[in-house]
């Protein structure tokens, strides 16, 4: 062995032993007389002690090491005379006896430290530089814990872990799928899997009633902070179970990973939420609970003042930030920008300062009196002292947009504690959603989603009103997970490819294998899919999933380190029987 011991493990008791401790050099002082060596490995960082007095040609060489040198260093455990208590060993030093280099570094491209000089392109073109830096490296320790955690709470709830193929056969409906072309089959595509969906089904009609898998999956789609092109799912499917089975199974997997991974305790059931109260309260089907400011819609009330910004909206709504009413000219001159950003796309804003005298005023009182204002505040229960901020529009988008304002008056107010959780599920999804550019029905989540039985009737009359059996996973705004009991009836599953556009030959060609499937006997059966690197993410308190992942992508979908996607070579494609056309 090259060592005895690590670099995060020796304490004060352990003073006067004999040991050998290898890793890089994390930065090195020379006080004349001794010279500091700080060793870093994976478990944290010790002091090594190099004393001119007892060993000068050592403490010579040792002045020679370089940052991230590889070394081994063999000495005595002593007692540090300037202890530094922010670090486990930091009560103790080696006292160096014998030093041997392993491996010399060339200067590195970015200091090795947590105040790092590297800008983010250069840290990923050097990722396995940056993973030594301790927290990037704790993220992926943390992952492998998320990981250990889940599979213990899955294993012991007789979960069988199953893997399924990389190579599958190319779908219609979601993101755009990564192909890859067959040498052995000239002119056919394998595509990379954007979940196992189909896979665990027809494990379901195998007889394997309870499946899990962590498992990479691939879309073809923009980035973003919490999406990358290859991510990780824990994915889970149940069979005889109806949609509360699944989600009482599922909240005990969040409470297990909450408990083990933050030492957070739920003793509550998580809420559960319809997509409508959600989408009416809150503008979007991922609240973020952990403050209220809730959306109120005022339309009714606003309108018939002669001020034709809300006599012509189809929808007013508002918020109100508690405390706020002494908001300034440029405060609220921000916010009316904000709200009109491209992204988010209202067309102005409107608001009512509550005095902390009680007086009301609104930057639209030339068309309402003091007592419009004051049935406004009352419908906001707004109190003295409070701020009412109101948005006019078309519906969808006026509800998006007061969602953003919320989420951004929250940030300001500093309402969105990192430390505080509040979980809870989001059912009764719209099983379908009509895209006019297509003039069709598409599958809100995916087409083997069921509907809620009572609403099969209304699947050929009225296909807008269907609800699905469906169910997310929200924690403070962000989508962990979501699912939803399958269609696992074969006549059900031929109206919904009807009701979405398939014609009877484009369902056979494309799903025939879950079809025929189902004439042998498919259980009922549900699941979900977790977002694994979400998960992680919001344990390690960061925004993007890119910092808790090895090897990520950047936001335009390369890797940088390994300088991919990259052309392939002429015989390659030959091989392949692949031509490629140039485009201008």
């Amino acid at each position: 062995m090259y060592r005895t011991n690590t670099c995060g493990e020796l304490k004060l008791d352990d003073a006067g032993k004999s040991v050998t401790l290898c890793g890089w050099v994390q930065k090195s002082r020379d006080l004349g007389g001794m010279t500091f060596v700080d060793l870093r490995d994976r478990y944290g960082i010790t002091q090594l002690l190099f004393n001119m007095d007892t060993n000068r040609e050592l403490c010579e060489s040792a002045r020679k090491l370089g940052r991230e040198f590889v070394i081994q260093a063999e000495g005595i455990v002593r007692e540090r005379s300037s202890k530094n208590l922010r670090i486990p060993t930091g009560e103790i030093e080696i006292e160096v006896t014998s030093l041997n280099i392993l491996n010399r570094s060339e200067i590195p491209p970015f200091t090795i430290e947590e105040d790092t000089d590297g800008g983010e392109e250069l840290r990923m073109k050097y990722r396995y530089l940056d993973l030594r830096r301790t927290s990037v490296r704790n993220n992926i320790l943390l992952r492998h814990r998320v990981a250990g955690e889940t599979r213990k709470y899955l294993d012991s709830a007789g979960f069988v872990d199953v893997e399924t193929p990389v190579l599958i056969k190319s779908t219609p409906e979601g993101a755009r799928d990564f192909v890859v072309p067959s040498r052995m089959h000239p002119g056919t595509f394998y595509a990379l899997p954007q979940s196992p969906q189909t896979l665990k089904q027809l494990l379901m009609v195998s007889g394997f009633d309870r499946y899990y898998q962590i498992v990479k999956c691939f879309r073809d789609e923009d980035l973003r902070a919490d999406r990358q092109l290859e991510f990780t799912q824990i994915d889970c499917e149940m069979s005889f179970v109806e949609r509360d089975d699944v989600l009482d199974t599922f909240e005990g997997l969040a409470k297990h990973l909450f408990l083990k991974i933050k030492g957070v305790e739920f003793s509550e059931p998580f809420i559960r939420m319809p997509y409508s109260e959600a989408m009416e309260n809150y503008g979007n089907d991922k609240p973020d609970l952990r403050f209220g400011m809730k959306i109120k819609e005022l339309t009714q009330i606003v309108k018939g003042r002669g001020f034709g910004v809300f006599d012509s909206a189809e929808y007013v709504g508002a918020i109100c930030a508690a405390g706020c009413g002494d908001y300034s000219r440029k405060q609220t001159d921000e916010l009316t920008e904000f709200v009109k950003r491209p992204q988010i796309g209202a067309k102005g804003l409107v608001y009512v300062k509550y005095g902390t005298d009680g007086t009301l005023k609104s930057s639209a009182d030339k068309f309402y009196s003091p007592e419009d204002l004051k049935l406004w505040a009352g419908r906001m229960e707004a109190e003295p002292g409070d701020l009412i901020l109101i948005l006019a529009g078309e519906r969808k988008i006026t509800l998006s947009a007061l969602s953003e304002l919320r989420l951004e008056l929250g940030n300001r107010l500093n309402l969105r504690p990192a430390d505080r959780f509040v979980p809870l599920w989001v059912v009764d999804f719209p099983l379908l959603e009509w895209d006019e550019e297509s003039s069709r029905f598409f599958a809100m989540h995916h087409p083997f989603t069921s509907p809620k039985p009572e609403d099969i009737a209304l699947m050929e009359t009225d296909p807008g009103r269907v609800r699905a059996n469906a169910y997310d996973l929200v924690i403070n705004g962000v989508e962990i997970g979501g699912g939803s009991i399958r269609i696992h009836d074969a006549g059900i599953q031929k109206l919904m490819f009807r009701v979405l556009g398939f014609t009877p030959e484009q369902a056979e060609e494309q799903f025939g294998f879950l079809l025929n499937a189902f004439r042998y006997g498919a259980p009922p059966h549900g699941g979900i899919a977790f977002g694994f690197d979400r998960w992680v993410a919001m344990f390690a308190g960061q925004d993007s999933i890119r910092d808790c992942i090895a090897f990520p992508k950047n936001n335009s979908g390369r890797d940088v380190m390994l300088d991919t996607p990259a052309a392939i070579s002429g015989d390659q494609l030959d091989e392949l029987n692949i031509a490629i056309k140039n485009r201008k």
